[in-house]
């Protein structure tokens, strides 16, 4: 028995060494920060995009529930299934915005691991940031519950009059030009001194900072969020393009991009409440 143990040992011992090199390096692979952070905005940002695709009104039987629950009077089911949509489109249009404040942790963290210092997975930062789009997704949900009740939302989740569309952008526009959407812009476009400021080195500290961070980029981008109710909630199209500019924007483009987008937005809104108006002229008095 003695024997047959001390073999035992030296076989396993044997196949250890022998996955050891390849096991070092993928240890190694993953312990990169910057790689770490590119996997994690790819990821959650597709499986954002991949979930809004079986949820889309008409492309599969989740869409479909998704539509009929709108419909239907709303109960504890329909309102999980509609914050499991926000929650996905916040995951889809908002990561890959945040992807050069998580590249900048994962920068950061990289200087620190090769010193040997103890960091933190940017997972831990893109959580705390995802939390506070999370909790925009549930207020989102309260809101279209809100809209859908006053029938400014029909059946199919997309705006019921024109007027309603026209409001909501005009707001957005008018956002654009004000200091606090200014403020957030600047510590999302430059988040550098913030971390050097803040860096910590537990999980803890770690997803406060991309808290932080989220609060920052709520206070940026809520109101261009808004549209997607004047838009179609499940507008696709309108979901790629804001978040296009909403990343164009963190990437340090500028004050004038900002002011372009909100004067755009207010001739959007504009032109939505004359289509409104004109619709029900001249009025015919009998």
């Amino acid at each position: 028995m003695r024997y047959l143990l001390i073999s035992m040992t030296e076989i396993v011992h044997q196949q250890l060494s022998h996955l050891s090199p390849a096991a070092d390096r993928l240890g190694a692979a993953f312990a990169r920060p910057k790689l770490l952070a590119a996997i994690c905005v790819i990821a959650l940002a597709g499986l954002g995009w991949l979930s809004l695709g079986l949820m889309a009104p008409g492309t599969s039987t989740v869409g479909a529930l998704c539509r009929s629950l709108t419909i239907s009077a709303w109960s504890v089911t329909s309102f999980a299934i509609i914050a499991a949509m926000w929650g996905a489109m916040t995951l889809a249009m908002m990561l890959p915005s945040a992807a050069p404040m998580i590249l900048t942790y994962a920068e950061i963290a990289d200087t620190a691991a090769r010193k040997g210092e103890r960091i933190v997975s940017p997972f831990v930062l893109a959580a705390g940031y995802s939390a506070v789009w999370l909790g925009f997704a549930a207020a989102a949900t309260l809101g279209q519950f809100v809209f859908t009740r006053a029938a400014w939302l029909d059946a199919v989740m997309a705006p019921a009059n024109e007027l309603f569309s026209g409001v909501i952008f005009i707001a957005a526009g008018a956002y654009q030009f004000t200091a606090l959407k200014h403020a957030c812009l600047t510590q999302c476009q430059r988040p550098f001194p913030f971390f050097f400021t803040n860096w910590a080195s537990t999980s803890r500290g770690v997803f406060r900072l991309g808290f932080i961070q989220g609060l920052y980029c709520l206070g940026c981008c809520w109101a261009m969020m808004l549209l997607m109710f004047a838009v179609g909630v499940m507008n696709v199209i309108w979901m790629a393009a804001l978040g296009v500019v909403m990343t164009f924007e963190k990437i340090g483009s500028g004050k004038r991009f900002t002011y372009v987008v909100g004067a755009a937005l207010i001739a959007g809104g504009v032109a939505f409440i004359v289509s409104a108006f004109a619709g029900h002229w001249p009025v015919h008095v009998s």
